[in-house]
């Protein structure tokens, strides 16, 4: 093992900016000019592997559906139901993320109070969680009833707690005897994660009032991480708007009520219906059974034919993680509430007759012989119509509010207004915390605050426990805590399709395509010509970029270990490469869809890449000229790295956003030295200074099939380094959670472990000019 060296020694020896070795002349040249393909661009084989990860989550997909379908139809009673439901309702919740006890006290506040015609408004703050903040209206009858059910409201993505539909329900039902409690759902209204407050706020043009529903998709990349999610802290909030909703004076506990707005608000409904339940009726919209983007009428056959998983997206809260895996699909949520009171409810047309799910709640009622419990509502037109034709909405129009008026007197005796009440109120009157006197001692943190507190406590833990064990950094350890939050990663075997050897030029090209673990993985093998004999090092090269970006932004580099008698080898893993479906790979992209639907199916991408990368190193081991005793694995990234001087404080949505970081390689590299223990070296480089960086701010620029959920319970980047004992490793060309190199400070904070453990691992802040020959000294033949 390498003798001790801290952190500031190895950046001092180190540092280098330079990024690209000098040209080494006629053997860089060829390597630069080489075709990157495996496929040809005209053959259907191209069109293949660019499309390799949707196909396997369309055969995901339809299996699990099939399978759905399949166990549904075995359910003959109400026992069979609960059975059944049992077990995925408690997925569901684990799924969530760990919560915290509930708060002996909320600490709720009333900031203001303001008075309408047979109603009030109290403007208040409560504490969920130690430290998270949620800002509510409180509706309540101006002269208190003796008994008065509790009516929780969670709005859209669309506005905050201030919206008029929202004022329309608040007011109506308190004027009809109720209690009804309007919550900021995290990071919308006062509660915003973002700065965009008005348009005053960028000098250039954004979307305003889209920005709380854009940064839905930076809080819950920064959840994840530490092994919660968007969606369980939204449903916690709920859960303890319960709570407080119970603590009023004469509240009826047997007649509290959730419902959830369109566009985002019935998903968290659903789930805490599903959860607590306390909720003695659930009016989720858009969620469970068809949705507004579904083909309309749905075919006959939809029983068998119907996606009940869903899809991913970027909207973490509609596709929820290991939905798919555990079995808690969509439907069996909404199904869960029963034989409490439930609406099913759709914002347009419903197809009625055709509807499977709505089959499957009338049954479910039926077993508990409640069928008086089970309600609808639909809307009219459909989502890509005219607000003249369809029933568009905001919240929950009046339209659907006339529908469940009938439901609400006879279930819970709450009159219906013969005409609603209507004198709504500025935005800003409803407000909790902004403007409102006496309330500036109030601050609301933001969301990865508080999270990077979680990630301190839950990464110390890992360490704790590690510390515990009788070998310091025990790989072992290390290894299942990784497993467990990337899922699957022991490798098949590998098997290569018909080889194309190139020999002409200056070294032999072997081209050819591995096929592992269900994936076609094209690659490059370039071997020495001077080495005539068997048993050539091999540096095994990946990044997001893949084979053709090392070629254009690394072939000086491989010429050197080539030169050097070390072979190379060029996979482009599945999404990487030759294999990526488009260089756009943002909030938006294809790329973010295809993970949040591996998310859903209990995987990762990350894990998934890492599984490939193993096989194709045993598949490089295997090879008569390759000595596999002698593998390296080099993890690289090609992206642009935003200068120190460029504006990261800009809106989601716009022409112009920061680059992102392209971590996979480097991250890949230090994961196959921890699963392959006869890897000989590892190179890491411009890869994240550590997953904790990308809790640093509200602004986020990494992929998000980067996301590894719960990776801050398994330790972190250099956590991941140190295990690997005295393997040789380099850290080079650091950047932080925006994008940007990082700087001494955050590295001293995020390697400070370096200091404290002999190891094996050379640092460097900046990426360095001498790497190639780290590794010719490591692996090469003098070795």
């Amino acid at each position: 093992m390498n003798e001790f060296k801290s952190v500031l020694t190895v950046l001092t020896v180190l540092t280098n900016s330079s990024l690209i070795a000098d040209d080494r002349g006629e053997l860089t040249k060829f390597l630069r000019d080489l075709d990157p393909r495996v496929a040809t661009a005209s053959s259907t084989n191209a069109d293949d592997l660019r499309s390799i990860l949707s196909a396997d989550i369309r055969q995901r997909r339809r299996a699990v559906n099939s399978d759905d379908v399949a166990a549904w139809r075995a359910l003959r009673s109400k026992d069979d139901w609960e059975t059944f439901q049992r077990d995925r309702i408690a997925a569901l919740r684990e799924s969530l993320g760990e919560f915290p006890d509930p708060p002996a006290d909320l600490d709720v506040r009333v900031t203001k109070t303001l008075s309408g015609d047979g109603f009030e408004i109290d403007c208040l703050v409560f504490e969920s969680r130690p430290g998270l903040l949620v800002t509510a209206n409180l509706y309540r009858p101006d002269e208190p009833r003796p008994s008065m059910p509790g009516i929780m409201i969670c709005h859209s993505h669309h506005n905050p707690k201030t919206q008029n539909e929202l004022q329309d329900m608040g007011m109506n039902w308190a004027r009809s005897g109720g209690l009804v409690l309007v919550m900021d759902q995290l990071g919308h209204g006062e509660r915003r994660q973002h700065p965009f407050r008005t348009a005053d706020d960028y000098a250039g043009d954004f979307q305003v009032g889209r920005q709380d529903y854009y940064f839905r998709y930076n809080v819950g990349i920064q959840l994840h991480l530490i092994g919660d999610s968007l969606i369980g802290w939204m449903v916690w909030d709920l859960m303890r708007g319960v709570d407080l909703l119970l603590d009023q004076p004469g509240i009826d506990s047997e007649q509290i009520i959730l419902l959830g707005a369109v566009a985002g608000g019935g998903d968290p409904c659903a789930v805490a219906a599903a959860l607590d339940e306390r909720i003695a009726a659930a009016v989720p919209l858009n969620f469970g059974g068809p949705q507004p983007e579904n083909v309309f009428p749905l075919p006959e056959d939809s029983a068998l034919s119907f996606n009940y998983i869903g899809s991913g997206s970027w909207e973490s809260t509609r596709n929820l993680r290991v939905s798919a895996g555990d079995g808690f699909l969509p439907w069996v949520i909404v199904g869960s509430v029963a034989p409490r009171r439930l609406i099913y409810a759709h914002e347009f047309s419903w197809d009625r007759e055709n509807d499977p799910v709505w089959r499957r709640l009338q049954q479910i009622y039926n077993w508990y012989e409640v069928e008086e419990n089970l309600s609808s509502l639909f809307g009219y037109g459909q989502v890509k119509m005219s607000s003249d034709v369809a029933s568009h909405c905001n919240n929950i129009g009046e339209y659907h509010r006339k529908q469940i008026y009938p439901a609400f007197q006879k279930w819970f005796g709450i009159d219906a207004p013969d005409a609603e009440y209507r004198d709504r109120r500025e935005w800003s009157d409803l407000y909790c915390v902004e403007g409102v006197d006496g309330a500036d001692d109030i601050r609301l943190p933001r969301a990865h605050e508080l999270a990077n507190d979680v990630a301190i406590n839950r990464t110390s833990r890992f360490r704790d426990r590690l510390r515990k064990l009788e070998s310091p950094y025990d790989r072992e350890f290390v290894r299942n805590s990784w497993r467990r939050v990337l899922g699957y990663v022991s490798p098949g075997r590998a098997m290569s399709d018909e080889e194309r050897i190139e020999s002409d030029g200056p070294v032999r090209v072997i081209r050819t395509t591995v096929q592992a673990n269900g994936f076609s993985i094209p690659l490059m093998l370039l071997v020495p010509n001077q080495s005539a004999q068997r048993g050539s090092a091999c540096v095994v090269a990946v990044a997001q970029g893949g084979k053709a970006g090392f070629l254009e932004h690394r072939s000086a580099e491989i010429a050197e270990l080539l030169e050097n008698g070390i072979a190379v080898c060029l996979p482009d893993l599945p999404g990487c490469g030759e294999t990526s479906a488009g260089n756009y790979r943002a909030r938006r992209s294809s790329a973010t869809g295809i993970s949040s639907s591996r998310l859903m199916f209990g995987g990762t991408i990350v894990g998934d890449r890492l599984r490939d990368l193993l096989s194709v190193v045993s598949w490089v081991r295997a090879r008569d000229e390759i000595n596999g005793d002698r593998i390296a694995i080099w993890g690289d990234s090609f992206a642009a790295v935003n200068s120190p001087d460029r504006n990261l404080i800009v809106p989601l949505g716009i022409g112009d956003e920061p680059d992102h970081s392209e971590p996979i390689g480097p991250m890949l590299s230090l994961l196959a030295g921890l699963y392959d223990d006869r890897i000989e070296a590892v190179l890491s480089r411009n890869g994240l200074v550590s997953m904790r960086s990308l809790l640093d701010s509200q602004f986020v620029h990494v992929p998000h099939d980067f996301v590894i959920p719960g990776a801050l319970t398994a330790g972190d980047v250099a956590d991941l380094a140190l295990s690997l004992g005295g393997v040789p490793v380099r850290v080079e060309g650091l950047v932080d959670g925006t994008n940007r190199r990082a700087d001494a400070e955050t590295v001293s904070r995020d390697w400070g472990l370096l200091n404290k453990r002999d190891h094996a691992v050379e640092l460097s802040r900046e990426p360095t000019k001498d790497y190639a020959g780290w590794l010719v000294e490591t692996i090469g033949q003098s070795k």
